[in-house]
Formats: C-alpha cells, structure tokens, sequence
C-alpha cells in the first residue's frame, strides 16, 4: 500500500492582488465583469477573502489573466500530512474499544471552593 498523504492548497488571491496594487474586492469586478465573468459583490467579498472548495474554470482562468499569473501562482497545493502505508484508521468503532453506552469522552464537573467540595 502506498504512502497516505491529506493535501491541502493555500489560496493566493489576495497576496496576488496586492503585487498589482489591487486593494478592494470592489476593484477587481470590473476585470472580472470585462472577461464575462458576472459575480456579486459578495461572491467577489467571498472569493478574495477565503479559501474555495469550488471555482469555476472561467473564473479562475479569468483571475489568472487579470494577474498575469499561472495556475500555480494562485492555486498552491502542499502535503498537510503523511502517514506511512501501514497507518490504516480501523473501519469499526469496535475495534477503538468504543462500546454502545461507553462513550470515550466523559463529562467533566469544575469544583470551585464555592461549592464546599
């Protein structure tokens, strides 16, 4: 069995952004907007400042052109973590000792000196 690997990305529009002197969300619409790409002020908002699970190719194609960068420069995968081939998770909660009533987590009361305990 091959290595086990969790890959993340880090987003880099806003970084990019900066490098071309693009400050607000509100300025890069009208590039967007002029290369068919049509979004609300919001998704733009929601785009510039958080990572996407999603993005359509035209947009990104779009952002691309608008920041004279490659794919690479904005989109930038990297290993989060590696686990060795043998690192396999048991498939059945019984095989972690987790039994039907017997929760691993237990509640825990705070004592304070208040209550006399």
């Amino acid at each position: 069995m091959p290595e086990q690997r969790r890959i993340g990305y880090r987003w880099n529009l806003r970084a990019l952004m900066a490098k071309h002197n693009l400050w607000k969300t509100t300025e890069l619409m009208p590039l967007l907007k002029s290369r068919g790409i049509n979004l609300s002020e919001s998704q733009v908002y929601r785009l510039v400042t958080a990572t996407p699970e999603r993005i359509p190719a035209r947009t990104f194609a779009a952002l691309c052109d608008i920041l004279d960068c490659t794919p690479n420069d904005l989109f930038e995968p990297f290993v989060e973590m590696r686990a060795a081939a043998t690192a396999d998770a048991p498939r059945r909660s019984e095989d972690l000792g987790i039994q039907p009533g017997n929760p691993i987590a237990k509640r825990i009361r705070l004592v304070t000196p208040e209550d006399g305990e």
